[in-house]
């Protein structure tokens, strides 16, 4: 199979949820308990959409009401998860041919509107909202003085050199 950019915006999204996880874990008794909680709700979010996404992709329904759990998870659990599903992620893009992202993927949204993407669409909607959820906790952590995970492209490259 030949590079495609999919490939490694997964692979970013990847390290740089291990990252923030990593981070998170280690500033998490300096947070509020309404800290704790806004950045539960955070990742939570992020891997809830992840989730129902790789739904999508599979053609297989889920139990999602809406882009969060319906019972805030434990942070172990949560980042275990995250973890499973960014694998998950890695696994399925490098098993996609360069047609295969082209391909249109037919969906509900917990809104309950049909939609269709291109698995492609998918792929890049999943590192986009993640990245941007990413840096959500990663400004609640610089307001209370914290320094929030690396999580950019650039220095997922220059981390990998």
């Amino acid at each position: 199979m030949s590079f495609n950019p999919y490939t490694q915006l997964i692979d970013v999204k990847r390290w740089a949820d291990r990252g923030l996880y990593d981070t998170v874990r280690q500033n998490l008794p300096r947070l509020t308990s309404e800290d704790r909680w806004i950045m539960l709700r955070i990742l939570d979010h992020i891997h809830a959409v992840d989730r129902i996404f790789q739904h999508h992709l599979l053609g297989l329904p889920h139990t999602f009401k809406a882009a969060r759990s319906e019972t805030m998870p434990e942070l172990p659990a949560l980042a275990q998860s995250t973890q499973e599903v960014d694998e998950w992620y890695s696994f399925y893009v490098r098993s996609l041919s360069d047609d295969d992202f082209l391909q249109p993927v037919e969906f509900t949204f917990t809104s309950g509107k049909q939609a269709r993407m291109t698995r492609g669409e998918i792929l890049l909607h999943v590192c986009m909202h993640g990245n941007y959820h990413r840096g959500n906790a990663g400004a609640l952590l610089q307001m209370r003085g914290m320094t929030p995970s690396r999580d950019s492209i650039t220095d997922y490259i220059e981390e990998a050199a």
